[in-house]
């Protein structure tokens, strides 16, 4: 089968024989034709097997029969179709997709997320987009201020729908929702990489009699997709690692972490074994990200270690290698991180690093893939058995007394964890500066006897003061004095406050108050010494 006989216009038809298409993939089989005839549409199918251009191409031949004749030319031209995609990376490989295969149509573009500057994009929306692609965020942050109107939208796509719900924008879904027509009044199609009950749960509340297209297996890697799990010991990870990238001259390597800490850490790490290397993740602002994207893809950059944002939308054009340097906690995770390789047909290989710490989250893994991944010890990496595993925390840290990492949606700040070798050269270096680290209980007892210290001063100083006064009353003082009724907070009159206090010059009657730490002066000008110096005049 061709695209020509899916019922694709000339004009798409030319822009995807200029990208060197000529078959289409079974996503694109199924669902251009169904999308074609304006149903809503629920697709799923494996990462790299052309769902983009599954929605984009049957979009724009829709937009075009929709679009009148004679466009007017009063204000601009409203937004007509919305694609929401949970990160910025997705989105804009979305709309670059857009822009190549409608190159030859009269029909414009936009994209717009969060991370840079909002005015170029509020002047983009007032010339008028008929396609736009957002992020959830930015797209409410528009909708807020005025700057865009989502009241004619004519096709709705959520793209990675699953991703958009594991990173909780369910809520902003829902707002975004509220501002378009009823549903019976636009197209809805959803697409995702992966087809989870919770993913039909949401099709069945908010499409309208959806298609549902699915072309292999829920939640399975792509067959071209060689796996292989090399077990080794986690403070020796970076070290295979490196040797994995140089012993094999290794080119183009996407690398994924745990955390963000992490990342930038083994970027580090590797850039001092003499790798290339760059991270990318939530933190990183949006030109830093843009620059090691396209120092990734241009060679410059031969190591790219990233974060699970990256696992969505990084379209790569024969990436030969993905490594998993630690095991996601989401085993779905798994399948959209090694779906970055193995693309469009191409062969690929993914390779997990995985310590003792791991092998419940491997299991898990296995379990969802319904096959076990080949293992294989490398000669001089064979783990240690004596190490005992230790819990990894939600946030990506080891257990051990590490604080937990927090996280947001969207661009989530986790803590790290230190590697054995890094352990061993900080505690090593407080030993050479003669800073000994204490016994947790020696330290929990010094606190202990400091607090005790601190609250036997305080009572002594009470006790010294209630004796003072007693004295000065020439009475007793008993218990039931102390705690008169009047002492209490409730009955002591307000303290003015400092804003009110007036600073006003004595009159002549009133004598002046001496200055602080300075001898007074006599009737005659001339300065006072204290007795306790030897006089009390300065002749």
């Amino acid at each position: 089968m061709s695209f020509e006989s899916l019922g694709l216009r000339e004009d798409l038809l030319r822009a995807v024989r200029e990208q060197g298409y000529t078959e289409p993939t079974p996503i694109q089989r199924q669902a251009i034709p169904t999308i074609l005839t304006g149903a809503d549409v629920l697709a799923g199918a494996q990462t790299g097997t052309g769902k983009t251009a599954g929605f984009t191409l049957p979009l724009l031949q829709r937009l075009m029969a929709s679009r009148p004749a004679n466009p007017s030319r009063r204000g601009p031209r409203p937004v007509r179709a919305l694609v929401l995609a949970p990160t910025r990376e997705l989105a804009a490989q979305v709309q670059e997709s857009v822009d190549t295969y409608g190159r030859h149509l009269p029909l414009t573009s936009a994209v717009i997320f969060g991370g840079v500057k909002i005015n170029p994009q509020i002047a983009q929306l007032r010339r008028g987009v008929d396609i736009l692609v957002a992020t959830p965020g930015r797209l409410l942050d528009h909708a807020g201020q005025g700057t865009l109107d989502l009241s004619r939208i004519e096709v709705l796509v959520l793209d990675e729908a699953d991703r958009m719900l594991d990173m909780g924008f369910i809520h902003d879904i829902r707002r975004v929702l509220a501002l378009l027509p009823a549903a019976g009044q636009r197209q809805n199609l959803l697409f995702s990489a992966t087809f989870s009950d919770e993913i039909k749960d949401l099709a069945n509340r908010l499409l309208n009699q959806p298609r549902l297209i699915e072309v292999a297996r829920r939640n399975t890697a792509a067959e071209t997709v060689r796996q292989l799990v090399h077990p080794v010991d986690r403070h020796r990870k970076r070290e295979l690692l490196s040797h994995l990238v140089g012993a094999n001259d290794w080119r183009q390597v996407l690398v994924f972490t745990r955390t963000k800490h992490g990342a930038n850490r083994l970027a580090q790490q590797l850039e001092q074994d003499g790798l290339s290397a760059a991270a990318i993740h939530g933190n990183k602002s949006q030109g830093a990200r843009t620059r090691a994207l396209a120092g990734f893809k241009s060679g410059d950059v031969r190591v790219l270690v990233a974060t699970d944002i990256a696992a969505r939308g990084l379209d790569i054009d024969q990436l030969p290698h993905v490594v998993n340097y630690e095991l996601p906690n989401v085993p779905e995770d798994y399948v959209h991180r090694i779906g970055r390789t193995g693309r469009a047909g191409n062969a690929g290989e993914a390779i997990s690093l995985v310590c003792i710490d791991e092998h419940k989250l491997l299991r898990d893994i296995e379990r969802l893939l319904k096959r076990e991944v080949p293992k294989v010890v490398l000669d001089g990496y064979t783990p240690d058995p004596s190490i005992p595993a230790e819990p990894i925390l939600r946030g990506g840290q080891r257990g051990g007394g590490q604080r937990a990492g927090g996280a947001r949606a969207g661009g989530q700040r986790s803590g790290g964890q230190r590697s054995g070798d890094q352990n061993a050269g900080r505690r090593q270096g407080e030993e050479q500066h003669g800073r000994r680290r204490a016994r947790p209980g020696a330290e929990q007892a010094a606190a202990q006897g400091a607090a005790d210290g601190r609250q036997g001063r305080q009572r002594r100083a009470r006790n010294g003061g209630e004796q003072q006064r007693s004295a000065e009353g020439n009475r007793p003082m008993h218990a039931d004095q102390r705690r008169h009724p009047q002492d209490s907070a409730e009955h002591r009159p307000a303290k003015p406050a400092r804003h009110a206090h007036v600073h006003r010059k004595p009159t002549a009657d009133e004598p002046r108050a001496p200055r602080h730490n300075r001898p007074s002066r006599g009737r005659d000008g001339r300065r006072e010494i204290p007795a306790l110096l030897g006089g009390n005049r300065d002749d």
